[in-house]
């Protein structure tokens, strides 16, 4: 299956129409065929929990920009890379070395339960441990000065020898950003919705340009899981396209499906955040990371190339502010399946899925 491209050309056009002292927009301020738009992506975001969009402001050459500058950081020795390594704040800055992380799949038994129901030919790899992938935490935008949480809405961090590093991380993390705003909003219009009803909440939210690194030169061989199975804790995900492909995501019908990101478009999956927030009639979206027949095809590839072997994904996680209430939104309260998400701050619900998957680290004593 190939998933459709959403062009957000046509709403971020009427979209600027819409600011300053205007409302939210509401669907009944829209064309029919942008009515349709907002329609689809909701549409596509409950039924599959993933989408491709194609976003005049986000170009390959931004993302290329990106992706050779942490192919730079990666191949630094593991030595250098510890030193930006940040445990007593949850790894939610700076870098999580290899071999910290563990799979959701590995420690929910809920979670391995549905995986022996499935289809073996839709069943996920198995990973042996924690992911041996590396990954760098870089903060995007704005953070409250008053907040319960610190540690997940700590100051970044940067490696000594990147003079451009500020520069690079922030402009395509706020790229990245506003194409994740225009879905949310568009999904919001979809789902009868106010405009703003998950970007307000996503005000000064603790937002991380989150790019993975995993050594092919090391562990290229077919099979090898760097990202076993599980679903992100935040709001959205988006990323740019990887140079090295191997993301396998899982529809809501459980068929899996290995995503082919086209040049110059980007994929955004669904968090368990929107999960929360819709009353599960968007489910987070389940994907894993593995060395496959195409994955070696492109190692063979760039080895005749003499590029580096290092699999960089552009992913950036957009989160909910740490102090607002996760809960289902407008009409998903009455969702027979509401009760299942109880109101929580989301501060404390991501802190909760860190302990999980090993990231949450001690806080500092005083």
């Amino acid at each position: 299956m190939e998933l459709p491209v959403i062009d957000l050309s046509p709403y971020l056009e009427i979209s600027a129409k819409f600011t300053g002292d205007h409302p939210p927009c509401l669907e009944s301020e829209l064309d029919p065929q942008l009515k349709s738009l907002c329609l689809e992506v909701s549409r596509i975001l409950s039924e599959t929990g993933a989408l491709l969009v194609n976003d005049p402001r986000c170009s390959s050459e931004d993302n290329d920009r990106f992706i050779d500058m942490m192919e730079t950081y990666f191949e630094k020795p593991d030595e250098f890379k510890r030193l930006q390594g940040r445990p007593r704040l949850h790894y939610q800055v700076g870098v999580t070395p290899e071999r910290v992380e563990i799979p959701r799949s590995l420690v929910d038994v809920e979670m391995q339960q549905k995986i022996k129901a499935m289809p073996k030919e839709h069943q996920p790899s198995t990973p042996v441990g924690p992911d041996p992938k590396w990954r760098y935490m870089w903060r995007v935008g704005p953070r409250p000065s008053n907040t319960r949480f610190q540690e997940l809405n700590s100051e970044p961090v940067i490696p000594e020898g990147f003079p451009e590093w500020k520069d690079t991380m922030d402009s395509w993390g706020y790229k990245m950003i506003s194409a994740i705003e225009a879905v949310a909003e568009m999904a919001a219009i979809g789902f009868g919705l106010p405009k703003d009803a998950f970007t307000s909440l996503m005000k000064q939210g603790p937002h991380l340009l989150a790019p993975t690194g995993s050594d092919l030169q090391r562990y290229g061989q077919e099979g090898t899981v760097f990202a076993g199975y599980h679903y992100d804790l935040n709001f959205l995900t988006i990323h740019g396209r990887s140079r090295f492909p191997g993301l396998n995501i899982w529809l809501r019908n459980g068929q899996k499906v290995e995503v082919k990101v086209p040049v110059g478009c980007l994929l955004i999956q669904s968090g368990k955040q929107l999960e929360w927030l819709t009353g599960g009639e968007c489910l987070a979206g389940m994907h894993e990371v593995v060395v496959t027949s195409r994955t070696i095809s492109a190692i063979e590839l760039v080895q005749q190339q003499n590029h580096s072997l290092w699999r960089v994904s552009s992913t950036l996680f957009s989160h909910i502010a740490s102090d607002a209430m996760l809960q289902p939104l407008g009409h998903f309260k009455d969702s027979p399946l509401a009760i299942k998400y109880p109101p929580i701050c989301a501060g404390e619900f991501v802190e909760l899925e860190l302990a999980v998957i090993n990231l949450k680290g001690k806080k500092e004593e005083k």
